[in-house]
C-alpha cells in the first residue's frame, strides 16, 4: 500500500471513531468484556455446585439441582444422571430451544464438551445461536424447523445422528407426547420431556395431535398444551424407559433407558415424581400475565379436549 493510500485509510478510521457510532465502540467493547467475564463466573459457580453435589448425600431432587443455563434446576439433574450412568455417546438432541441461552443441554456442551443438535422453528433464534461464540467453540449444529411427529426423525437423521445418543430433550410447548412417540431413529440414554402439571398426577392425558399446534392459538391462557406426567410415563414404559424424577419446579420429567438403571439411578412412580407446580404462567385476553392460582389455571382449560393414552 502506498503512503498516500495508507494515510487516507488511517484518516477514514479516525473519522469513523469520531462519528456517533465510533464513539460507542469503546462502550460496546466493555460490554462484551463484561459479558465474557459473567460467562466465566457462571461456569466457575457451576463447577463449584458440581463438586459440592459430588460429596454430599442425596435425599431429594433439590439436593442435586443447580442452574447455570437451564430454566430451573435441570443443569444439576442432568449432570448427576450423566455422571452416574454409563453413556456411550455424549451427544444430545434438544428442540424447542429458542436462542439456546436458556436450555437443558447447554451446560453439558460448554462445561463438559458434549456435542449436539438443536432445533427451533424461528429463523431469528437459529441465527442468534449461530452468532453465539459457543457455535465455533463447541461441536453444535442449529437447524431451523417447526417440529412435528411427521418430520422429527428426518430432521435428526439428516443431520447425522442415529442409534445411541446421550440425551433427548423435548420441549415444544404442545404436542410433546406425540413427537416423542414418533421418534425411533435414535435411542437416547436419557429423555427429558416437559409435562403439564395442570393435568394432575392421576390422569394419563395429552392434547390431541395437530401438526400445526401452537400454544398461544390453542387457548388464550397459553395453559392448554402438552401431556400429563402419567401420560409421558406410560409412553416411556412402552419405549423401554423408566421415570427417575421430576425437577422441583414441577414441569420437566426425566426418563432413563431401563438397561442403564443402577443403584444410584432408580425408577420411581408418578406419585413420587409429581410436583404441584407453584409458578404461574397463564395469560389474560390481552396477553399479560394473569397470576391465577393453580386451581384457577386448571379450571381455565378443564373444558378443552384431551386424549386418554394410559394402558
Amino acid at each position: 500500500m502506498k503512503d498516500g493510500e495508507l494515510l487516507k485509510e488511517l484518516g477514514g478510521m479516525v473519522e469513523a471513531m469520531q462519528s456517533p457510532v465510533g464513539q460507542l465502540w469503546p462502550m460496546w467493547a466493555k460490554v462484551q468484556q463484561m459479558e465474557r467475564k459473567m460467562e466465566l463466573m457462571q461456569a466457575a459457580l457451576g463447577r463449584i455446585e458440581e463438586r459440592q453435589i459430588a460429596v454430599s448425600p442425596v435425599r431429594s431432587v433439590e439436593d442435586i439441582e443447580f442452574q447455570v443455563h437451564s430454566q430451573w434446576g435441570e443443569d444439576g439433574i442432568l449432570r448427576y444422571l450423566t455422571t452416574h450412568l454409563l453413556i456411550a455417546n455424549r451427544t444430545f438432541v434438544e428442540f424447542g430451544v429458542e436462542s439456546f441461552v436458556e436450555a437443558n443441554c447447554r451446560w453439558l456442551l460448554t462445561a463438559h464438551n458434549w456435542s449436539g443438535l438443536v432445533i427451533d422453528g424461528s429463523e431469528e433464534h437459529v441465527a442468534t445461536i449461530r452468532r453465539d461464540p459457543i457455535y465455533w467453540r463447541h461441536n453444535l449444529k442449529a437447524v431451523c424447523s417447526f417440529v412435528t411427529a411427521e418430520n422429527i426423525n428426518a430432521l435428526i437423521s439428516e443431520n447425522g445422528l442415529s442409534g445411541e445418543i446421550g440425551i433427548l430433550s423435548v420441549d415444544v410447548d404442545g404436542v410433546d407426547y406425540w413427537v416423542w412417540k414418533a421418534i425411533d431413529v435414535v435411542s437416547p440414554a436419557i429423555v427429558v420431556v416437559e409435562y403439564n402439571g395442570l393435568f394432575g398426577p392421576d390422569r394419563a392425558v395429552t392434547v390431541p395431535y395437530d401438526p400445526e399446534f401452537q400454544r398461544a392459538k390453542a387457548h388464550a391462557s397459553c395453559s392448554y398444551y402438552g401431556a400429563s406426567l402419567g401420560a409421558l410415563t406410560a409412553l416411556a414404559g412402552k419405549k423401554g424407559y423408566a421415570l427417575v424424577g421430576s425437577n422441583s419446579a414441577g414441569n420437566n420429567a426425566f426418563f432413563v433407558r431401563r438397561d442403564l438403571l443402577n443403584d444410584s439411578v432408580r425408577e420411581i412412580t408418578v406419585t413420587e415424581a409429581y410436583i404441584r407446580r407453584s409458578f404461574r404462567e397463564a395469560r389474560a385476553e390481552d396477553g399479560s400475565l394473569a397470576f391465577p392460582t393453580f386451581d384457577e389455571e386448571a379450571a381455565l382449560i378443564a373444558h378443552l379436549p384431551l386424549v386418554e393414552v394410559g394402558d
